[in-house]
């Protein structure tokens, strides 16, 4: 998957994260951007261990798979923040 289609994948998934997190958030663009990216990395990593799948296209189970991955790291930057 190249580089642009990341930045895409994490922009859908961390939209998607902080539409599903209650409450209010402070990130912006760029925070919601990185969040999600990250998010495809960790959610892929936790969907290849369990037998999921990761995150390796933009299709749907990759977008599932990264805003999972991004709402978890949206909820332990609340918590810390």
């Amino acid at each position: 998957m190249g580089f642009l289609a990341w930045i895409i994948l994490g922009l859908i998934a961390g939209m998607l994260a902080k539409m599903l997190m209650p409450g209010k958030d402070g990130g912006g663009f760029v925070l919601t951007t990185l969040l999600g990216i990250a998010g495809a990395f960790v959610g892929g990593f936790i969907g290849s261990l369990v037998g999921f799948g990761g995150a390796d296209g933009l299709n749907i189970g990759s977008i599932i798979t990264a805003t999972i991955g991004a709402f978890l790291l949206l909820f332990v930057y609340n918590k810390f923040k």
